[in-house]
């Protein structure tokens, strides 16, 4: 049975490898802590908040996030597609997630707000009512995504192939139509 943390809060921690083990946490903050090193296992975060909290390269296999928000974190090369699927919900306000994985997952509605999104995998993901405001998706990976509804009009370095992503309704800005077009080799001036 884990143990179980509610309404906490922690701040300038560094969490050793498996320190967060085996624990739930419900409703607690976290400020400018580090999980670069952790390989969690079994964890749960409940209405939890992150501010300022540095996860790259964290393994978090088998977490659960549910209604978890990322305030100004960085969060490089982190694969959150092997994470507890049942009620996924995350938020990512000014967010660095280069390279990271969210390979296969729903994610509807998540919003994504002044996030660098470089070369993160999207592959197979459904972005359906997905907000990318002001977020880079310089080299984002979207095939075989679903993005029915997602708003990409404040967004920019995008290159979505229409013949393998669903786009159906989702919303662009005409500058960045030329995201769309690249693949056809058509020039837009």
């Amino acid at each position: 049975m884990p143990e179980y943390f509610l309404d906490i809060e922690y701040n300038n921690h560094t969490y050793s490898v498996d320190e967060v083990n085996f624990k739930e946490f419900e409703c607690c903050t976290f400020n400018h802590c580090t999980f670069s090193a952790c390989n969690f296992m079994d964890v749960t975060f409940i209405d939890c908040v992150f501010n300022d909290c540095i996860f790259n390269e964290a393994k978090i296999n088998h977490v659960a996030l549910r209604t978890v928000t990322f305030n100004q974190c960085k969060i490089k090369d982190v694969n959150f597609s092997m994470c507890n699927k049942l009620i996924f919900e995350v938020r990512f306000n000014n967010c660095i997630l280069d390279f990271s994985k969210f390979y296969t997952l729903k994610i509807k509605g998540t919003p994504f707000i002044n996030c660098s999104l470089i070369a993160v995998d999207f592959m197979a993901t459904d972005l359906t009512e997905v907000i990318f405001e002001n977020c880079d998706l310089y080299r984002a990976e979207f095939a075989k995504a679903i993005a029915n509804k997602a708003n990409f009009k404040t967004s920019y370095n995008y290159t979505i192939d229409p013949k393998t992503t669903k786009l159906k309704k989702a919303v662009f800005a005409l500058e960045g139509l030329k995201g769309l077009l690249y693949r056809h080799e058509i020039i837009v001036k």
